[in-house]
């Protein structure tokens, strides 16, 4: 797992990339490309996963986010909303994966969802535990199998706004 280490190395000595636009206002370039893994790891360590939404989250770890990557990058008018925005779906796409690949396969083996994921360390056991908890109750499976019904019945996938 990633924790761009260069990142906070440039941070602590003030070099700071600047992202880049095109002309429809997307982020390009490489500077966006590592701000974009940046916000990644800080989604997936700062914020706890027991939160169901991201409304729901503290607006003082959405600030810590924000200042994190603007100390680390250059980034232009309305990067705040873009950052934190960013931060949003990568934190969802998280818990996704993390229920995805480490909980909906081990439900009939409790055992081994007794630890968070090796490659996730920082992963508290008291916060595994209530996020399992949440993933296992009966509300989330009856939705997610609902879900997944919906999703079989699907012959193109979605590629339009």
């Amino acid at each position: 797992m990633s924790t761009m280490p260069r990142v906070v190395k440039r941070k602590f000595q003030k070099i700071k990339p600047v992202v880049e636009y095109n002309k429809r206002g997307k982020g390009c370039g490489p500077a966006h490309t590592e701000m974009q893994s940046y916000i990644g790891v800080l989604a997936r360590s700062r914020v706890p996963l027991i939160d169901k939404k991201w409304v729901e989250i503290p607006k003082d770890i959405k600030e810590q986010i924000w200042e994190a990557v603007d100390m680390a990058f250059v980034i232009g008018q309305g990067g705040k909303n873009l950052v934190l925005s960013s931060a949003a779906k990568k934190w969802k796409d998280f818990k996704s994966t993390l229920t995805r690949h480490y909980i909906l396969p081990y439900i009939k083996e409790r055992e081994k969802l007794s630890q968070p994921p090796e490659l996730y360390k920082f992963i508290e056991k008291a916060e595994w535990d209530a996020f399992m908890a949440s993933r296992l109750s009966q509300e989330f499976v009856s939705v997610h199998s609902q879900h997944s019904k919906i999703r079989e019945k699907l012959e193109y996938n979605h590629r339009l706004s």
